[in-house]
């Protein structure tokens, strides 16, 4: 099925596709830092001008990279939001769906997150740079809130899906460093804090923690380099 797509798709998706696949390979293979785009062209067999057209740094490519594990993650969480209603559920079926898909690039993911770590990096999942991808993991925990059985104050309804992606990079940094056969222990991270999430969200229908909810969401909106921008932004329009 996957060939036969390739096959239909433009040769610029195509040529776009193997650098950045040669690129991921090569990341792991060599390590990021090391990794150059003219060896990234070389080794995709195209000149170092067509590698720069469709990424025009190493920096671009990994949001490449971010934005093809985004796109597999939201087709991989349709089977569990399709089918459940609990909130525990949901959430525990994003969350290890995102292990899943990420499972194959863990051998280089502490490179990444090396780099991503900068606050003046454009790979920081905070930055203005990856609030595309950003936008749409939060986009997938608003769906998640959505389609469940829980009751949500409607002052709380934009506020907890950033809280919910926000726990979900703290699970991705656990996982960075995560050795554990299988990434088992991700995966008992994972459910653990879906279950603890979800009894959260159930206690915030309560009026007397809603001020809770609302000061920890301004509170890293506050301090979180790019994530107060998209806030803003969005709060504008």
């Amino acid at each position: 099925m996957k060939d036969e797509k390739d096959a239909k798709a433009p040769k610029s998706e195509k040529t776009r596709t193997l650098i950045l696949e040669t690129a991921l390979r090569l990341f792991q293979e060599r390590g990021y830092d090391k990794t150059t785009m003219r060896a990234i062209a070389q080794e995709a067999g195209v000149s170092v001008g067509n590698a720069y057209y469709y990424f025009s740094s190493k920096e671009h490519l990994v949001q490449g990279f971010y934005d093809r594990i985004g796109a597999e993650h939201r087709a991989a969480v349709r089977t569990v939001l399709d089918r459940e209603t609990g909130l525990e559920a949901r959430l525990a079926g994003v969350l290890t769906a995102w292990l899943d898909i990420a499972e194959p690039y863990h051998r280089f993911g502490a490179q990444f997150f090396k780099n991503a770590a900068d606050p003046e990096s454009p790979l920081s999942p905070f930055s203005p740079e990856s609030e595309g991808p950003r936008e749409a993991a939060i986009a997938v925990h608003r769906e998640v809130l959505e389609g469940s059985r829980a009751k949500i104050p409607d002052e709380l309804a934009d506020i907890l899906p950033e809280l919910m992606w926000l726990s979900q990079m703290g699970l991705v940094l656990y996982w960075v460093y995560d050795r554990s056969e299988g990434s088992g222990r991700s995966r008992r991270l994972a459910e653990r804090g879906a279950r603890l999430t979800s009894r959260g969200i159930a206690l915030s229908r309560f009026p007397l923690l809603r001020p809770l909810v609302r000061e920890l969401h301004e509170l890293f909106n506050d301090f979180l380099p790019g994530l107060a921008e998209t806030a803003a932004a969005r709060r504008r329009t």
